[in-house]
């Protein structure tokens, strides 16, 4: 009996303690409001100055994108460019001077223009033509000129020009013509003496071809005689000219970095990964060759050595791995972009001679303790077919057995996008106040080889929601969630994936959040911009043709039509501006919803294209998000 008694003392005194520490992690875990977030700082890019005692960078701290200098020296920053209007994005500074060159389009209508702008402040457009979609290409090697992409002449077609330096003092004109695209070969590589252009043209969605343009010959040869789909990247020109370094899948699930003797012909593999092969390009002179590798929805960057083919070890950040890297010219230092699913991007300068390490951004709000937010975990789960769907897991720090949250099933954009390991201010902002997040890499999605990415070709809507729908099951198996209360969002291709849910699948899910969300593909696939002419056919080769019989399925596929269907909460975001995605489009979705008296949240802002550029725009419009969740799927309204 005292044994009895003793034990029963031992179990209330555990459950006590039990409860003692749940209750000091609510005290200890802090929410905080959407404004708090968006004072966090989103900074990317980060080109060397001249004589590499500056770094320039865009950053979003005034609230839009605007481009910034910071001194390595002291890591003191400064605003250059003034925009409260649209977003400037830093590209370069001037290979022998502080003159820099930004890009920014017009409320986000993707005409992008080239600007420059003076030491003083002065700014001059370089491409100021109406109606007309821009690129700074870069500087040649020789450092004289700068290479300028345009659909000036053929809005179907991005032409390459170039500019000499002394030039940029004229009025108007983008210079010399290098490359005029008349037939959807697009450049992707430039060989430091400018006689070779590499070429690449899609035929499909999983087939392209590669082409070497010859300036002096002017003859265009395909250089990627193959059998199947194959897809190429060109990558970049060896400095002696003789080589080029391209991307590809031929023979193999995955994308791996190879080599072509432009002389002979002959193609030798030069990096392998059990993963794709992102990006590759060299220092200025070759000292080191850079590589990004797509691992299991995170980039992991490896840095050779050229003379000697050994890896570089690179330092070690805590809470963070390395996503880019930008050799100076001098090849003494490197700007590192370090990511993080819990926190904004911070950019590091690392100098291969000392091996010392400088972080020169705090993008973290400081009112935020690091330690309330979630870092993403990479989870598989079966799909209803057996397939192995990997996705992203945040969990909400309350979540537990006794203490069962809502969640949502996150779908990226695409299609052919990926859900990564990076920071989302809303997926934080949402499991920080309570949510949990499966963010699906559905079959179709890239990074996972080209079987699985091309699944789901012509079968939108059916298998990858299937998917989508399976990762219910995973959320239950984690016992901390409410099955009652599961939405599904998603932005672009995300967008529709969550009105098919609703429409075809209308019991799976409590509610939608349709941002920028495609609802009416024969309008989408009719309405591309014109510059998307190079890739059309692959378009219509993966999602179909809507001038064919393909109209018949695309219609079938489309939840405009079928918006009857329609019975829980619907949220709908759209930017006025977007070229992608017509506002018409959620006009008519949102309309044909109500007429089911199904409740539905319709945000319209009037200054953003296909994606939010603006943080003011960002607070409101996500706050309003978190709002309609309280609301209709949490249960209760509260304007945190």
């Amino acid at each position: 009996m005292k044994i009895l008694s003793t034990l029963l003392l031992l179990a209330v005194l555990l459950l006590a303690c039990q409860n003692n520490q749940e209750t000091t992690e609510e005290k200890q875990h802090q929410t905080y409001t959407i404004e708090q977030f968006y004072k966090n700082v989103q900074v990317g890019g980060g080109s060397f100055s001249a004589d590499e005692s500056k770094l320039l960078i865009s950053s979003n701290e005034s609230g839009i994108y605007n481009a910034y200098e910071i001194t390595l020296g002291d890591g003191a920053s400064k605003m250059l460019t003034h925009s409260e209007v649209d977003s400037y994005f830093a590209q370069s500074y001037f290979p022998e001077d502080d003159r820099i060159i930004f890009t920014a389009d017009q409320g986000g209508n993707e005409n992008n223009h080239v600007y420059m702008q003076t030491s003083d402040g002065v700014q001059k457009d370089l491409t100021p033509f109406d109606s007309v979609k821009s690129g700074f290409w870069g500087w040649s090697h020789d450092l004289k000129s700068m290479f300028i992409s345009s659909n000036k002449r053929d809005p179907k077609f991005m032409d390459v020009y170039e500019r000499s330096i002394e030039s940029l003092d004229e009025e108007i004109g983008f210079g010399t013509m290098l490359y005029q695209n008349n037939e959807g070969l697009n450049v992707s590589a430039i060989s430091p003496n400018k006689r070779y252009f590499a070429l690449v043209k899609s035929v499909t969605n999983a087939d392209s071809k590669m082409y070497l343009y010859d300036r002096e010959t002017e003859e265009t040869k395909d250089i990627s005689e193959h059998e199947g789909d194959v897809e190429y990247s060109p990558q970049y020109f060896s400095l002696d000219n003789n080589e080029l370094f391209f991307t590809t899948n031929e023979g193999t699930d995955f994308v791996y970095l190879a080599k072509m003797n432009i002389n002979t012909g002959e193609v030798e593999k030069v990096y392998e990964d059990k993963w794709d092969v992102w990006y590759a390009y060299p220092s200025y002179n070759e000292k080191y060759r850079v590589v990004g590798v797509n691992e299991d929805a995170k980039t992991n960057v490896h840095i050779f050595d050229n003379s000697s083919n050994e890896e570089i070890n690179l330092p070690e950040i805590d809470g963070g791995s390395i996503s880019s890297v930008n050799i100076s010219r001098s090849e003494n230092l490197a700007r590192f972009t370090v990511s993080t699913s819990s926190s904004p991007n911070n950019i590091y300068v690392y100098n291969f001679e000392t091996q010392e390490l400088n972080k020169l951004t705090n993008t973290l709000n400081a009112e935020i303790n690091g330690n309330d937010l979630v870092q993403g975990k990479v989870i598989r789960y079966a799909s209803f077919d057996g397939i192995e769907i990997p996705a992203i897991y945040y969990q909400p720090k309350l979540a537990s057995e006794t203490n069962k949250v809502p969640a949502l099933v996150w779908v990226h954009g695409g299609p052919g996008g990926q859900s990564r390991l990076r920071y989302s201010a809303l997926i934080q902002y949402l499991v920080n106040h309570g949510y949990a997040i499966v963010a699906v890499n559905n079959r179709g999605s890239s990074g996972y080889g080209k079987t699985f990415n091309h699944m789901d070709d012509k079968n939108h809507g059916d298998k990858d929601l299937k998917d989508c729908v399976a990762a219910k099951e995973f959320l239950a198996s984690t016992n901390v969630i409410d099955m009652n209360k599961v939405g599904i969002i998603g932005g672009s291709y995300g967008g529709y994936m969550t009105m098919a849910a609703l429409t075809y699948t209308p019991e799976e899910f409590n509610v939608g959040v349709n941002i920028f969300g495609v609802t009416n593909w024969l309008r989408t696939l009719k309405s591309i911009p014109p510059y998307w002419e190079s890739f059309r056919k692959s378009l219509y080769d993966e999602l179909g043709d809507p001038f064919s019989q393909d109209s018949v399925r695309l219609r079938e596929i489309s939840p405009l039509f079928h918006t009857q269907n329609v019975t829980k909460p619907l949220m709908v975001l759209q930017g006025a501006n977007d070229v992608r995605v017509l506002q018409v489009e959620s006009d008519e979705i949102v309309e044909g919803v109500k007429a089911n008296g199904v409740p539905v949240e319709y945000v319209i802002f009037d200054d953003e294209g296909h994606g939010f550029r603006k943080k003011e725009n960002e607070i409101e419009g996500y706050g309003k998000v978190k709002i309609f969740l309280d609301t209709y799927l949490k249960g209760n309204n509260t304007e945190e």
